[in-house]
């Protein structure tokens, strides 16, 4: 192990970890980026440490193993919480990695020259695509920003550190020269120009200088490939390779049956699988006869309830998860027969504790192929480990609304749970119609004079999970995007009007709230 320690304009020391162990060379007027860059061309395949000298008492050494668990981990821990690039870049990025939740290990790009570190192969790889004459930090988060996508598995992660109590007040200035530049580097073109707009709109500030300044700086290039520096964690997740599978159904007997065919052909088979079947018809009963009169390899726990609604049927059938493991599946989904142990195999690779898979509809045509962190949550297609029940659940203040998945995955992660993307596995989503006795829902907004925009359920998410930045960077790329599909066309009008829609949004998504703590 490698520990460079600097004090936030030049290399202090550069050294092995280890008694005895000589320091290593380097030009005391060389730019911090210089000489990290120099250490990974030189030293293949070791892990290099930087710290603030600050900070370089407060190092949790003994951490640090089961942190960079494999070899194409990129940690990093802000002091203080701050970052050269600031939350302004909420303005253009919605995903859950600019919004970070310090206390545990969280993914996110946003990485510190407080303290942190990544391994030499991957710096080496991606040194040539990054920005390196900006400064130490924003050169960390262009490698973070780059490498994401591409499979390097990035966090914020305390463990780095001892604890707070000999940590000083010692801010990280950010510069709005920054943001844009690293959004015109990182981003499409386009989201440069909703910067400089939501400037402009929401806080009265025409940048120009700084967007003028970012239009001579190139797009970094994507095309990178970390695929060459195999994962194999050292981390132990799997105790027993035991699993209970999740069902939510209603009026799909049919597609139901070939789901549960589909288990039944599985190398490693599930323990249980538990079937929540709703009819909101209180005289009904069940029509799934073949749970009893036919034979299944795992032990069937149904569920028959006259209360429709997705996030009160999972949250039922997860009350009753015994397995180590539990897959969350869906009533119309297909898979091959080594779904299981697949998902099994990357999990002990990855060492992670959520795995999720491809979940393409027929016909439809893959876009991402890396092994990486996602910021998406599927609810037909995840697997992770049945402890993390204690801390999350389905809010059924979505019911019957959109991102109730969404808002179960930012749960995991805010927990210190990553969810990581395995594209080599592959789950058919057939989305089938309706069945015969599914209704639309009439939620209680439908009747409002003024239709709110955007739908409640999105606003609960954007208001539990957006700090103010992506909130505003949302209802600005909202209104845009609804110009062209509505017929006022004047922009003042729209905008008054789209407020309006706006602030109704908001008042539905707190009586939903509302709504749940009364029930």
């Amino acid at each position: 192990m490698i520990v460079l320690i600097h004090d936030g304009k030049k290399v202090v020391s550069l050294y092995f970890e280890g008694d005895n162990v000589p320091s290593i060379d380097f030009n005391a007027s060389d730019s911090i980026v210089s000489i990290l860059c120099k250490a990974s061309k030189a030293y293949s395949n070791e892990l290099i440490i930087w710290v603030n000298e600050t900070y370089k008492d407060i190092i949790n050494f003994s951490k640090i193993e089961t942190v960079f668990h494999h070899k194409r981990v990129m940690c990093s821990y802000s002091i203080n919480g701050n970052y050269c690039i600031s939350s302004h870049i909420g303005y253009v990025e919605q995903t859950p990695y600019t919004n970070i939740t310090r206390h545990v290990e969280y993914p996110t790009w946003m990485m510190s020259s407080d303290v942190g570190g990544i391994y030499t192969n991957i710096l080496g790889t991606l040194i040539e695509h990054t920005e390196n004459g900006k400064g130490f930090d924003y050169f960390l988060n262009s490698v973070a920003k780059l490498g994401m996508s591409k499979g390097l598995f990035c966090y914020s992660q305390p463990n780095l550190i001892k604890g707070s109590e000999s940590i000083s007040d010692k801010k990280k200035s950010s510069s709005i020269y920054d943001v844009f530049l690293f959004t015109k580097q990182h981003y499409k073109f386009i989201w440069t120009v909703n910067l400089l707009l939501c400037f402009l709109f929401f806080e009265k500030k025409f940048l120009l200088l700084p967007f003028l300044k970012s239009l001579f700086i190139r797009q970094l290039n994507t095309s990178i490939d970390l695929n060459q520096i195999p994962i194999k964690s050292i981390r132990k997740v799997i105790d027993k390779k035991e699993v209970d599978v999740i069902i939510p159904t209603i009026d799909r007997k049919d597609s139901l049956l070939n789901v549960l065919k589909d288990l039944a052909k599985q190398t490693i088979l599930p323990k249980n699988v538990i079937i929540v079947e709703q009819n909101p018809d209180t005289n009904s009963k069940s029509e799934l006869d073949y749970l009893t009169s036919e034979s299944w390899p795992f032990k069937i726990n149904h569920k028959f309830i006259h209360q429709t609604g997705v996030c009160n049927a999972r949250n039922l059938a997860l009350s009753f998860v015994e397995s180590e493991w539990v897959l969350l599946g869906d009533d119309d989904n297909r898979f091959e027969s080594n779904l299981i142990e697949n998902l099994f195999n990357n999990i002990k690779l990855c060492g992670i504790n959520v795995a999720t898979t491809m979940y393409i509809q027929p016909n439809e045509k893959p876009a991402y192929f890396n092994t990486s962190q996602t910021d998406i949550f599927g609810s037909g297609n995840t697997m992770f480990k049945s402890s993390l029940l204690k801390n999350v659940s389905f809010d059924t203040a979505f019911e019957f609304g959109y991102r109730e998945d969404s808002d179960f995955g930012m749960q995991l992660r805010q927990t210190g749970n990553d969810i990581i993307y395995f594209p080599q596995i592959k789950i058919t989503h057939l989305k089938l119609p309706y069945g015969g006795f599914r209704t639309k829902f009439k939620p209680d907004w439908s009747e409002d004079l003024l239709e709110p925009k955007p739908s409640p359920t999105v606003m609960l998410y954007v208001k539990k999970h957006y700090n103010k930045f992506q909130k505003l960077g949302y209802k600005f790329t909202l209104f845009l995007k609804f110009y062209k599909k509505q017929s006022i066309k004047s922009p003042l009008l729209y905008i008054r009007r789209m407020n309006k829609q706006w602030k109704r949004s908001e008042f539905w998504s707190e009586y939903l709230l509302n709504k749940k703590t009364d029930a």
